[in-house]
């Protein structure tokens, strides 16, 4: 299994506009990637403006895959504005 956290600092005020865009793209991965096995949205109860997600791919093909959708690419541009840091951070699931 490949696994993928991306953890997003947001821009100010941001906050429920990306949330609301990144539960859709939680469901359209899941829906629509056979290889997509969990998309989990995470924040913190502390601070609005961190969101960390959590998602779990076959393999590191499922994952480039992904970014090349078309329902990525939708989301990636919509977002992009509303965010001042996002990191990205691969494993591999034992």
């Amino acid at each position: 299994m490949y696994v993928v956290i991306v953890e997003f600092t947001l821009q100010p005020g941001c906050a429920p506009a990306f949330r609301e865009r990144v539960m859709q793209q939680a469901r359209d991965s899941l829906e629509l990637e056979a290889d997509c096995e969990v998309f989990d949205v995470c924040v913190d109860p502390e601070r609005d403006d961190f969101v960390l997600l959590y998602e779990v791919y076959k393999d590191e093909a499922a994952f480039e895959a992904h970014l090349k959708s078309a329902h990525f690419a939708d989301f990636d541009a919509a977002v992009t504005p509303w965010i001042n840091e996002r990191k990205l951070s691969p494993y591999r699931r034992l």
